[in-house]
């Protein structure tokens, strides 16, 4: 075996492949750019060496920089974890030209299976169901457009060489589709450096299913069963879980034996996913083979009870496969949710800034959670926003759901907004645990994924009047304790008024709403009056954050943050106290600028100073953590300023065209 490793990745991938070479007593070494010199994956590594500025393309895309680092720390192998260089054949083949270990397929199975075109045609010789489309070399405009009315609506546009949801645009008609042609060839040629695209009939209500598969060098290919990854936006993964359900033993080993197949076609080792789309009619269609250890590996991990990470050692160290098919059993069931820093209510955008709180559940045999981050930690514009994967195990689906909509219960962030709500939300929905399941099920929610904004419940009001008080007191007794007269008026905290009741009155924000609530001081006792009732509050500090409370007959645990943020019931409710003397005009702010809605670089201007454009006109495009966003005209007017260049970086907020409206559309 191996006796050290460099870890070609960031994040958690990088922290979880350290993690199983330190059981194997493997030693690794870690690669890290400026951005991630304090980064969780740098101190899971026996060492670690810098490699570049925080873009990708400066620092964890330079394959000749980290094979230098592999030579001079005497790593026998690069393992690449996923993205990045994980499917790069000339990396690959620079790695096997250098007498490094390349712990991946082999260079013409990455090549394979690298250009959808090319993996279309060796799985049609491999007899591998397809899906009806075009998946030629010739990429004229004209053959395309061609081609698309022949194959007819809707489809889908995939970029070749791509994965993970980029380049890809669904066509609904001829109209839209020179628009999403010319986005997914821009999105393609930024994410893999090649602007190829197949196109493809667009299944209605698919489910995907991709089987896990594994090869050795001695010729023996096994999959380790199949897992259901239909919960997705933006063709992206949510929620995965594994078996797939409703799966039966024939459709199982049909789906298998295609998987093996595609693998045996192309002659592969390693650890492998093909993927398929699983019609509502039960027929079943080659999508692509991933060659790299996929996300959600965990949830294969927790129903088998293999480590797929030490697979892949002993595999590029030349050892047979641990298992053969038979020996392979189910066990029980395993969710994965992806925790993100975005936005799911505006689109899905991703979000940065600092985890200034992090408080995840308690990881045990049934609680996985694969991270690379803690708390105070960056997530930055550069990379991918995913914070963790949270993994759970259960003996049967409905016993994991309980256990995944517990652990969400108990999963908190701050400083960052996440999806954690939108997942808890998701994986409550009557239709979820039913496993009615297709990769369409996200739009079909949306009514309930995004419920209009509810009132906090009085419980999080209690909790934060409860600390803003005790703050108020604590804050008077040190005033009094540094006071020459311990007997001012002007160092009690209890609300006294003449002639009537002591009260204080509370007006919260959150995001624009205003609530305002108050609280009495009667009979020696404070009652608060939250906007159904008045009951009885009290309670005391715990610790810093920590609240126990006491509202009425119900008592309770509440964590308030330095900044106001209640946690509560699995979700964080951002109040802050309302101070009317620091309000800020918005529309006097930003008058007809029109801003960034997150932090990224500009790739495209659509427009130029002068230009009459009508509502609704694409304007700029920004592209951030991998995803594309189009800045479109609110109104009709004129464009009278351009205040960035494609190329240039841009932060959260900055205005980024001033357009002045029209008079015939105000």
């Amino acid at each position: 075996m191996f006796t050290k490793i460099l870890i070609a990745n960031r994040g958690e991938i990088a922290c979880r492949v350290a993690r199983t070479a330190r059981r194997l007593g493997i030693k690794t070494v870690a690669v890290y750019s400026t951005a991630d010199a304090q980064a969780q994956h740098v101190k899971a590594c026996d060492e670690a060496y810098w490699i570049g500025e925080a873009p990708a393309a400066e620092s964890y895309l330079r394959g000749e920089k980290i094979l230098e680092i592999a030579k001079l720390s005497g790593a026998q192998a690069i393992h690449p974890g996923y993205g990045f260089l994980s499917e790069n054949a000339g990396f690959a083949e620079a790695c096997k030209q250098a007498g490094v270990v390349f712990i991946g397929p082999p260079t013409q199975a990455i090549i394979a299976m690298g250009l959808k075109s090319e993996s279309k045609r060796l799985m049609t010789e491999a007899q591998v169901p397809l899906v009806p489309g075009y998946h030629g070399e010739d990429q004229s405009p004209e053959l395309l457009r061609e081609q698309s009315q022949l194959i007819g609506y809707p489809q889908l546009i995939k970029a070749s060489a791509g994965g993970g949801g980029k380049g890809m645009r669904v066509v609904k008609n001829f109209a839209e589709f020179d628009a999403a042609l010319a986005s997914a060839k821009r999105e393609a040629i930024s994410s893999f450096g090649n602007d190829s695209v197949l196109i493809e009939r667009y299944l209605q209500k698919p489910r995907h299913i991709e089987l896990q598969v594994f090869a050795d060098t001695l010729g023996n290919v096994v999959h380790v069963f199949e897992r259901d990854c239909s919960i997705q936006r933006r063709h992206q993964k949510v929620i995965e879980e594994a078996p797939a359900p409703g799966m039966t033993p024939e459709l199982r080993h049909a789906m298998g034996q295609a998987a093996i197949n595609a693998a045996k076609a192309i002659g592969y080792v390693g650890a492998g996913t093909v993927e398929f789309l699983l019609d509502q009619s039960g027929e079943f269609f080659f999508m692509e083979m991933n060659t790299r250890l996929q996300v959600e590996h965990p949830v294969t991990e927790m129903i088998s009870g293999q480590d797929l990470v030490e697979w892949q050692l002993r595999v590029a160290n030349g050892e047979p496969l641990p298992c053969t098919q038979e020996q392979l059993k189910i066990n029980g069931h395993a969710f994965e949710a992806r925790v993100y820093a975005e936005t799911p209510e505006r689109d899905f955008l991703p979000a940065t800034g600092r985890l200034s709180y992090l408080h995840a559940p308690t990881e045990t045999e049934f609680v996985r959670i694969d991270t690379g981050v803690r708390q105070g930690d960056e997530v930055s514009m550069f990379y991918d926003p995913m914070i963790a994967k949270l993994i759970v195990w259960g003996a049967d689906r409905k016993q994991a759901l309980q256990r995944l909509q517990a652990a969400l219960s108990d999963y908190y962030i701050s400083g960052v907004k996440t999806n954690l709500v939108f997942l808890s939300t998701l994986a409550s929905l009557p239709d979820f645990a039913a496993a009615k399941l297709d990769t369409g099920f996200i739009e079909q929610h949306l009514t309930e994924l995004f419920p209009k904004a509810s009132t906090p419940p009085k419980e999080v009001f209690a909790a934060a009047c409860l600390a803003e008080l005790v703050t108020r007191q604590e804050q008077a007794t040190q005033i009094q304790a540094q006071t020459n007269d311990p007997y001012s008026p002007w160092v009690i905290a209890d609300a006294w008024r003449m002639n009537q009741e002591g009260f204080d009155r509370f007006e919260f924000q959150l995001s624009d709403e205003l609530y305002s609530l108050q609280g009495t001081y009667r009979d020696d006792a404070y009652y608060l009056q939250t906007p159904d009732s008045e009951q009885r509050l009290t309670g005391e500090r715990l610790d810093q954050e920590q609240w126990l409370v006491t509202l009425g007959e119900k008592t309770f645990c509440a964590k308030v943050l330095h900044d106001g943020t209640v946690l509560w019931d699995g979700k964080a409710w951002e109040l802050r106290l309302h101070d009317p003397v620091h309000e800020v005009d918005e529309q006097s702010v930003h008058g007809g600028n029109l801003t960034a809605p997150m932090p990224g670089a500009v790739v495209a201007l659509q427009v130029k100073i002068g230009d009459q454009v009508q509502a609704g006109d694409a304007l700029m495009i920004v592209v951030a953590m991998k995803m594309e966003h189009t800045i479109t005209a609110p109104h009709a007017g004129e464009v009278k300023e351009i205040y960035f260049q494609v190329g240039d970086q841009v932060k959260d907020g900055d205005v980024l065209l001033s357009l002045e409206q029209s008079h015939a559309s105000a």
